[in-house]
């Protein structure tokens, strides 16, 4: 045996390496609420620790695992917290974080069943469950992902493969050199990961029919070109700054008249689907091709829980075929045939621990309940003089002062407060602070803490920008 296999035996087989790194887990999560919302500048320069050669020889894994929890902790951004408002990046469920710790030490890879019966199973049971919470058609596959950029990857490669399969071509034989022209069809609002995405699939932005929009950030019904089978129809269950949905009451039923197919970008808000309160917004939304949607926002999986879901399995599965004489296929599920990735871990564990936790009705309350803070955050910053240039239809709030460049100086304040964080944008010409309500353990204490940090740092750049 080697030097390097007896420390490694050794380390495997004595639980104190591990029984060190879960000590300072759970130390994290018993004073991670006396963290700032972002690393201070203090903080922040001791990183430069990190800032070493690669060493020559094997090292002390104890004094490594002490230097990442002491410094690296110092140095997260707090999502968890109740007074996170950048990305809609959601907090993580307890019951995620601790099926995420079971999953990370079991290390499963899910591409295939004989590599996983317990990563297939779960995700087998978890593409159940999520039909049935968005109502899609019976029939519909899911694939795991990192996030929305690569589930709309997927569901466009799926859309791409079947229209152009409906123009008599065969894109995975053929290739697109010399194919037919397809028309993808979508908002000037539509989020610009979906525009990465289908560079990536081949389509330049030259290419794409750009609808206008309302003031909301909705496609217009009104300017729709005339659809057929050669669309790629994209629209927004969700708009990443004012929280606004597609009519999809309108548009799908035209578009699948026409055999165009439609993609929906559902990053956080296609779970508006699973609540009674809230499913108005997603009407109609069942009649699509494919839907993109994470489970690490409203529903706060744990990082990273990206979702495919697709109506054409055969669609899905031959845009995204892979082959080789050693890939050893089941009757069982092979999730492999529905991401464009082979190895990848097990995240279906965590998102399966989620779903099975909060059921129908925790799901549909935590729906609710984010929605409930986002109205009482702007109604709060309108009482303190803000300006809310949004209607408040789902988590989305958009605040503005009386003019960009005190905006912009307000949140360059909030963001170097520590005592909460949230992003800028532009919207409509004009500069906007960008709230997203994503976090189960956002309090309503919490909002009250926040605006007042708010009304604070609008005196300070007030003042600032009068010197």
């Amino acid at each position: 045996m080697s030097a390097l296999q007896k420390t490694l035996f050794s380390q495997h087989k004595s639980a104190h390496l591990l029984d060190r790194a879960t000590s300072h887990a759970r130390h994290y999560l018993l004073t991670a609420d006396s963290l700032p919302a972002f690393p201070s500048n203090e903080s922040l320069n001791k990183l430069d620790c990190f800032n070493d050669s690669l060493p020559e020889e094997i090292g002390d894994a104890q004094q490594i695992i002490e230097l990442l929890a002491k410094t690296g902790g110092e140095n997260t951004v707090h999502y968890s917290g109740g007074r996170y408002y950048g990305f809609v990046n959601g907090g993580a469920l307890p019951i995620g974080t601790a099926a995420r710790i079971i999953a990370d030490v079991w290390d499963q890879n899910a591409a295939l069943y004989v590599m996983s019966p317990i990563a297939a199973k779960l995700e087998d049971v978890v593409q159940a469950w999520l039909c049935q919470l968005f109502n899609v058609p019976t029939g519909t596959v899911a694939g795991l992902v990192g996030g929305t950029s690569v589930a709309s990857l997927c569901g466009l490669a799926a859309a791409r493969y079947r229209q152009l399969s409906k123009l008599n071509w065969n894109v995975s034989e053929k290739g697109l050199f010399g194919a037919p022209n397809l028309r993808v069809v979508m908002g000037k609002q539509t989020h610009g990961t979906v525009i990465k995405m289908l560079s990536l699939l081949g389509f330049g932005q030259q290419h794409i029919e750009w609808i206008d929009c309302d003031e909301q950030g909705r496609l217009l019904v009104g300017e729709l070109p005339k659809l057929d089978h050669s669309c790629i129809v994209v629209l927004q269950a969700g708009n990443v700054c004012s929280g606004a949905f597609d009519d999809f009451r309108q548009i799908l039923p035209l578009a699948k008249k026409a055999g165009a197919w439609v993609h929906v970008d559902g990053a956080f808000g296609l779970w508006a689907a699973a609540s009674k309160a809230f499913s108005h917004l997603t009407d109609s939304v069942e009649l699509a091709d494919s839907w993109s949607v994470d489970g690490h926002k409203t529903l706060n999986t744990p990082y990273d829980c990206g979702i495919i879901l697709c109506a054409d399995q055969q669609a899905l599965t031959h845009a995204l075929h892979q082959q080789g004489s050693y890939i050893q296929s089941s009757d069982a599920r092979d999730s492999m045939i529905y991401t464009p990735d082979m190895s990848r871990r097990a995240k279906g564990i965590e998102l399966w621990a989620c779903l099975k936790f909060l059921g129908k009705k925790g799901i549909s309350d935590l729906v609710e309940l984010l929605h409930q803070h986002a109205c009482y955050f702007a109604a709060s910053a309108t009482k303190s003089g803000f300006e809310v240039l949004n209607d408040v239809v789902f988590n989305q709030v958009m605040l503005s002062c009386e003019n960009d460049e005190i905006t912009q100086e307000t949140l360059k304040q909030i963001q170097g407060s520590g005592v909460c964080w949230c992003g800028e944008a532009s919207w409509n010409g004009r500069a906007i602070i960008r709230i997203s309500i994503c976090s189960w353990a956002t309090t309503q204490e919490d909002i009250d803490i926040s605006i007042s940090e708010f009304v604070r740092a609008r005196d300070d750049a007030t003042y600032v920008i009068n010197q």
